[in-house]
């Protein structure tokens, strides 16, 4: 008697550190999405917003999610947790001199790299929804990304 309580005690913590050791968790029916993005020079940081189609069309709206993290050359990893299952765009760009903005010319066109979801490439101005979107669904997913306009810095 005395083995199978020490037998299920032993179980309960292998299951609590199992847990403990696979990081933080995501809430039931939420997603973590770790997004790639990739052709990122050095310096700056990486900027990214999740949005969804009510507020991607709005340059000045709050993303559903977002990060900045210090750009890491080549390839720069966002983890985003807790998001709801659903549909949403992506938009990045890296802040290379860190002013807190996307730097455009006089007429407006990009002066540091900047990217898509779906890796989509705008024509007069940014991508339609449709052509950004993904679905997001419950667990673990990955978006790969690259940067554009390179040549501009």
């Amino acid at each position: 008697m005395r083995q199978g309580m020490l037998g299920g005690l032993l179980l309960a913590m292998l299951l609590c550190f199992s847990g403990a050791a696979s990081g933080q968790a995501t809430a039931p029916g939420s997603a973590t999405l770790t997004i790639h993005v990739r052709n990122v020079g050095p310096g700056g940081l990486v900027r990214l917003g999740l949005y969804d189609e009510a507020g991607y069309p709005d340059d000045d709206s709050k993303p559903v999610a977002f990060a900045d993290v210090p750009a890491v050359a080549g390839e720069t990893v966002i983890v985003l947790r807790g998001i709801r299952p659903g549909t949403y765009a992506i938009e990045t760009y890296q802040d290379v001199n860190g002013n807190d903005k996307m730097d455009t010319t006089w007429l407006g066109l990009p002066l540091e790299p900047y990217g898509f979801s779906r890796d989509a490439e705008p024509f007069l101005s940014k991508p339609s929804f449709s052509r950004v979107s993904f679905t997001v669904h419950a667990g673990e997913q990955i978006q790969t990304l690259h940067l554009q306009n390179r040549g501009a810095r």
